[in-house]
């Protein structure tokens, strides 16, 4: 194997780890429910899914989900009770 790539790959691990690194800025993701599967896409700090909940509330479990693994890798905007 290369050493220079055996480098690169323990840099990639040590990023990895640190997750401050990372900020995504927009993305779209199927999420699997438990009876469908859902849409849910990130951009400009807003979340959006198909699911009826989501349009009635502005998250649901699907977003929710999303920003417990992506913690501190997505800056969303407060949602606004109504």
């Amino acid at each position: 194997m290369d050493y220079s790539l055996i480098g690169k790959i323990e840099k990639a691990k040590r990023y990895a780890q640190e997750r401050d690194r990372f900020q995504f800025n927009s993305f779209s993701v199927a999420v699997k429910g438990d009876n469908n599967s859902h849409y849910v896409s990130y951009a400009d700090g807003k979340w959006k899914c198909d699911c009826e909940f989501f349009s009635l509330h502005g998250r649901c479990v699907h977003t929710m989900a999303l920003e417990n693994i992506l913690e501190k890798m997505v800056i969303a905007e407060p949602v606004v009770a109504e």
